[in-house]
């Protein structure tokens, strides 16, 4: 694709976003490598699907308790220098991890806390990456379009690292996932430097941090159809995503094979999310986004059943399909909503309640998932969590008609839909 034909993309207009995006495109397939050789090292390590649990949960629990005061932060303080700091810090994270691993004496302790780290900051990160997209675009009929290609290159990532992370795995060594994963960061860190920010106005509103974390979470759960949205995305993150830390148990146990067959097996919910990414990316208009929402868990609970009960992997992959189109869709048709409604003052504070809701489920929902598994099996807890999907699916489908008539003066008020001649 030629200069003109980027420059096609709203999104790609302005020069700050495309920085971000070749860095972030860069560092997060090193991520997903990560993600995958950990997952996998643990698994070696211990042959545990609790353990595999307990690091998912140490990963991300960070984000259920601090996430809030992440918000406030982010609301009150420049999130192009906290982007900055987070990704220093999660650069030497990852090379720490590979110094321990290259030298043979990596341990199950040193995953778990090193990945508490890794979750701490996510914490103050996952926040200040949401609330920094609407800096990045010159025009704010461009954010949309920017929130749908943030998910398009995130599984863009999804799809290359794990498959990348596999091969590498199997012919060289974990330890070489981690080390690229450490100098992936210096693409992002470059790009941040490279842009040409607005200095941050430094909030002065009153309150103490406490009392505007209250004030976020009355202003989200105050207003139905963020609520709705907020519930749905916390109960998909609980039950739905379960499967991020089960797949090593298919991959080895279900499917004989190694750390190559997980490698595609992630690459394959990857293909699937890059997929659903690319539709949003391509949508004109927010309107018809709340039908996406109610959809996108039948999709996910659908594709977890069919790919809990395969037993084959040319049809595994063929579910894996399923399960990452409907988990993106769920997350960023839900971001881009959240992101257009929200009033500018509390961006920072419901991105960060989103992250709660999202990320910061993952972990129970890993602790859970490998609880049950090691009791009833992968594959059953993959069953009922397919249901669950699909049950939650249902409730906010029945109550979709009423909460379009709340947002719709909100859509008339900032321009999306006309306001009707005779009101």
């Amino acid at each position: 694709m030629n200069r003109q034909n980027w420059l096609n993309i709203p999104a790609f207009r302005s020069r700050n976003y495309r920085l971000f995006f070749g860095g972030q495109g860069i560092s997060l397939i090193g991520t997903w490598m990560t993600q995958l050789a950990t997952v996998w090292l643990v698994y070696d390590l211990t042959n545990s699907a609790l353990m595999l649990g307990v690091v998912g949960f140490t990963s991300q629990i960070p984000n259920f308790f601090l996430a809030p005061f992440g918000g406030v932060f982010v609301d009150r303080f420049s999130r192009y220098r906290t982007l900055i700091g987070t990704q220093v810090l999660a650069m030497v994270q990852s090379l720490v991890l590979a110094g321990l691993t290259f030298t043979g004496v990596i341990q199950i302790w040193h995953i778990i806390v090193l990945s508490l780290f890794q979750g701490f900051i996510n914490a103050l990160d996952a926040p200040a990456r949401q609330a920094f997209v609407p800096e990045l675009v010159e025009s704010r009929a461009d954010l949309a379009n920017a929130i749908a290609i943030n998910s398009t290159m995130i599984n863009g990532a999804r799809l290359i690292g794990p498959a990348i992370g596999g091969v590498l795995i199997a012919s060289v060594g974990i330890a070489y996932c981690f080390l690229i994963d450490g100098l992936s960061y210096i693409a992002v860190i470059a790009g941040l430097l490279a842009m040409k920010v607005k200095p941050w106005e430094m909030s002065v509103s009153a309150g103490n941090p406490i009392q505007k974390v209250k004030e976020g979470f009355v202003y989200a759960f105050s207003f139905p159809p963020i609520r709705a949205i907020l519930l749905l995305s916390a109960l998909v993150s609980l039950m739905g995503l379960q499967n991020m830390i089960l797949v090593p148990i298919f991959a080895e146990e279900i499917l004989a094979g190694g750390a190559e067959t997980l490698g595609f097996l992630m690459a394959a919910s990857g293909l699937g999310a890059l997929t659903g990414g690319i539709y949003l990316a391509t949508r004109r208009t927010i309107l018809g986004i709340g039908k996406l929402i109610a959809i996108a868990p039948t999709i996910l609970g659908v594709g977890l059943i069919a790919f809990a009960t395969s037993r084959y992997l040319p049809l595994s992959l063929f579910t894996m399909l399923f399960v990452g189109l409907g988990t993106i869709l769920q997350i960023a048709a839900s971001n881009t909503f959240l992101q257009t409604i929200v009033d500018e003052d509390k961006r920072g504070r419901l991105m960060s309640l989103y992250t709660m809701s999202f990320l910061g489920m993952i972990p129970l929902g890993s602790l859970l998932g490998g609880a049950v598994a090691s009791r009833i099996g992968a594959p059953n807890t993959l069953i009922i969590d397919g249901i669950a999907c699909i049950i939650g699916s249902a409730i906010f489908y029945k109550k979709l008609p009423s909460l379009k008539k709340l947002v719709q003066p909100i859509y008339e008020q900032k321009g999306i839909i006309a306001i009707p001649k005779n009101s």
